[in-house]
């Protein structure tokens, strides 16, 4: 069963993570709103699999031989790793790593990310996560890092690694330790041959998880859904700790009072928000965009989101 793709309002550019200023990295140019050249994974297998909770205070790690889990979809080879992250604290930066192995291999991951009613909405091809040499805190990995707006309303998002049989036909050439040192030291490269790591179903994953001012995939539907609700995985795991609250005597219910009508906003300040709103989504910039609806729309603006929806699907 081929799932629906997500609305999804525009792509602005990717960015990878440069961890070593020597390193320089190739812009990757595609797409990552196109989730056709993903695998199709039915929804039924999708809850079916433990989503691992991870927030900004901890980097995920998963050994795939022992925390990997199975699922037979065609075009996805060995356990995968499923995660769920938070979609209500602003704009994401997931960064993922792969690292290469003492046997001289690594997992070569593949992203799909997924929206609260797991409807595919990104995909990051392996080719995304780029070889990144060594550091002093860091082993050679393959990384990459993908900045995402949840759409208004979302709670969480899904995060599904995954390798292919293509990318095991493949292999990454690693910078050979002596090098490595030579570069670090200064001292002249020695003319050796670097090794080569085989791309193999097994791999450690580290998943980490921060806010960001600057974004480039929104997730989910614009304004909120009229189709089916958020999608409860009945395998969602659980969150390590839980607080039970002390009962709090309850508090005598407050008379709300009337909420106030807006008073209509004036056409020069109609005009200005609609004009903003444009040249933010012009320039690339979602988040200003929302932003400037939200105040639009507060001080009584009836144009705003008509104006937003237009420029959107103008861009895409």
């Amino acid at each position: 069963m081929k799932m629906k793709k997500s609305l999804v309002a525009l792509c602005l550019s990717a960015g990878l993570l440069a961890c070593a200023p020597a390193v320089t990295l190739a812009d990757v140019n595609y797409v990552p709103q196109n989730t056709s050249a993903a695998p199709a994974i039915p929804t039924a297998a999708l809850q079916q699999l433990t989503w691992t909770p991870v927030d900004q205070s901890k980097t995920q790690s998963t050994q795939l031989s022992t925390g990997g889990q199975q699922l037979n979809v065609a075009g996805i080879t060995g356990p995968v790793a499923a995660y769920s992250v938070p979609a209500n604290i602003g704009e994401l930066t997931l960064t993922l790593s792969s690292e290469v192995n003492k046997q001289t291999s690594v997992f070569a991951p593949n992203v799909l990310i997924l929206d609260q009613n797991m409807t595919p909405s990104a995909y990051f091809p392996s080719s995304y996560f780029t070889y990144q040499e060594p550091g002093v805190m860091s082993a050679d990995r393959l990384e990459g890092v993908m900045r995402l707006t949840p759409a208004l309303g979302q709670q969480k998002l899904y995060v599904l690694v995954f390798t292919t049989d293509k990318d095991l036909q493949q292999t990454t050439t690693l910078l050979d330790p002596a090098k490595a040192y030579a570069k670090g030291v200064g001292n002249a490269i020695p003319d050796i041959p670097d090794p080569i790591a085989r791309h193999t179903t097994d791999g450690l994953l580290k998943l980490k998880v921060k806010t960001n001012s600057s974004s480039s995939v929104l997730v989910g539907p614009l304004f909120g859904s009229s189709g089916p609700g958020p999608v409860t995985v009945g395998n969602t795991a659980a969150p390590a700790t839980t607080y039970t609250a002390a009962p709090v005597a309850a508090a005598p219910a407050a008379t709300a009072a009337p909420a106030k009508k807006a008073e209509p906003v004036l056409n020069d300040t109609e005009t200005y928000f609609n004009n903003a709103i444009r040249q933010a989504v012009k320039s690339g910039d979602v988040d200003k965009a929302l932003k400037l609806l939200d105040e639009a729309e507060r001080l009584g603006s009836t144009t705003a989101r008509s104006t937003f929806i237009s420029s959107v699907k103008g861009k895409g």
